[in-house]
């Protein structure tokens, strides 16, 4: 019994695209919690691709060898990693397991990617039924996925208000409270406002996010309708403020859609 693997973008700012396949999520589900490049991770999965499914390594304790030998190349590594994340052995869960704690730089981001994968063998294998791995840019915890958000003023050359940054954060909390979410990360600067939050993978997140500006507008009105959601990276200041000067260059009312 196999695992599926599915990786979640919604890198055209459009969170209805990816509904209908949460919908269809079983409950055995399990979410990668690291962030994890995007681009990297489909670079393992194709990696396992190649990889012969069902081979037995006969000498685990060599392939641990070469992954511990800093002469050894990068790739290299990389090939034993999916190697021995294809064994449903617990000896080759270890030794992923011990390499992983120890690896710096890349490697170590293709070593969690192993760990996860091999964990997800050996539970189909034990339990006898498709275990469900899902992965994006910004990981997540338990069963709820990071994203990052950002929306802004409509005046956005003012600063906000101490009264405008109260209102804003007392909706964000409320919103998350009764979506069982969780806000990791606010702020407020240039007229915007962007951060991190918890959301849980099978609750409508794109058609209810938009009540936080609207009822925060019940107080003056001061914020644009559109707001920027993504499950793949977090934005700098200035990224947002591009995208929304090129918004502005087509609709002078909204931010993103």
């Amino acid at each position: 019994m196999r695992y599926l693997c599915i990786i979640m973008t919604n890198e055209e700012n459009n969170l209805k695209k990816i509904q209908g396949t949460i919908e269809s999520i079983p409950d055995n589900f399990s979410i990668l919690e690291e962030r994890i490049d995007i681009t990297l991770q489909k670079k393992y999965f194709s990696y396992t691709k190649k990889r012969k499914d069902g081979e037995k390594i006969a000498n685990l304790s060599e392939l641990e060898d070469q992954l511990n030998n800093s002469d050894e190349k990068l790739d290299q590594k990389r090939k034993i990693l999916v190697r021995l994340a294809g064994q449903n052995q617990i000896e080759s869960f270890r030794i992923i397991e011990r390499f992983q704690k120890k690896a710096k730089g890349v490697i170590k981001k293709w070593a969690i990617l192993a760990l996860q994968e091999s964990r997800m063998v050996m539970q189909s294998s034990l339990l006898g039924e498709q275990q469900v791995f899902i992965s994006t840019g910004l990981g997540g915890k338990g069963k709820k996925i990071r994203y990052f958000f950002a929306f802004n003023k409509k005046d956005i050359d003012t600063p906000f208000t101490p009264g405008q940054d109260k209102i804003i954060r007392i909706e964000l909390e409320e919103f998350l409270a009764k979506n069982e979410g969780e806000l990791e990360k606010v702020r407020l600067s240039d007229g915007i406002v962007y951060g991190l939050f918890l959301f849980p993978l099978k609750k409508d997140l794109q058609n209810n996010f938009n009540i936080v500006i609207e009822k925060s507008n019940q107080y003056g009105n001061f914020l644009n309708n559109g707001v920027l959601i993504t499950n793949v990276q977090a934005l700098s200041l200035n990224e947002i403020k591009n995208l929304i000067n090129l918004k502005e260059k087509k609709d002078k009312n909204t931010f993103i859609e």
